[in-house]
């Protein structure tokens, strides 16, 4: 009985070895998005072109801003007609609203003093952490075009609220669209 009891407990040892070794698998690797903070919130305010740990971003880069938006006072009306629209899944500006950015750009050449927030924002569809990601790469997208046009990147702050704070709550295709956008707004010291 006592060679039987030992190939036992070899077996069970042997059974558990590869369930123990089954069990442990490499993690999937990281992917670091600009901006996007471990608590799923990716809200720079004021590390625009870095990463959430402080990394510069591979997108966007250049210099970072040194301001906090939530300081400053918030002139949301001025550039509210310069609202760019993404298609679904996209954080590539569309070839219509060059213009708008255009404009955008003015906005800051002309008023040295002002700063920029850019908010990138999605529909309702995919995840939580895949839209505030999704957001936070279309607000780059919009800063980065900005910094192409000569505004200095250091002026531009860019936070994402993904699904939240729809522009139309409705659940249709068309509210979908409505809701996949870039809002600018202006900043000026307090």
């Amino acid at each position: 009985m006592k060679p039987f009891k030992s190939k036992s407990l070899l077996v069970l040892g042997l059974a558990l070895s590869f369930v123990a070794a089954g069990c442990k698998h490499k993690p999937p690797p990281i992917t670091h998005f600009p901006n996007s903070g471990m608590n799923g919130s990716s809200d720079n305010l004021g590390n625009a072109g870095t990463l959430g740990n402080g990394e510069p971003s591979p997108m966007g880069g250049g210099a970072t801003a040194n301001f906090n938006p939530d300081d400053m006072n918030q002139d949301r009306a001025a550039l509210a007609p310069e609202t760019i629209y993404f298609d679904y899944d996209s954080s590539v500006i569309k070839s219509g609203d060059q213009s708008k950015l255009a404009a955008v750009a003015s906005a800051l050449t002309s008023d040295p003093s002002a700063k920029l927030l850019v908010e990138g924002y999605c529909d309702e569809r995919g995840t939580e952490e895949y839209n505030r990601s999704l957001g936070e790469r279309r607000a780059l997208a919009a800063r980065e075009a900005l910094a192409n046009a000569g505004v200095d990147a250091s002026r531009i702050a860019t936070r994402s609220y993904g699904e939240d704070r729809p522009a139309d709550p409705g659940h249709t295709a068309s509210a979908w669209a409505k809701n996949r956008r870039d809002e600018f707004v202006l900043l000026h010291p307090k």
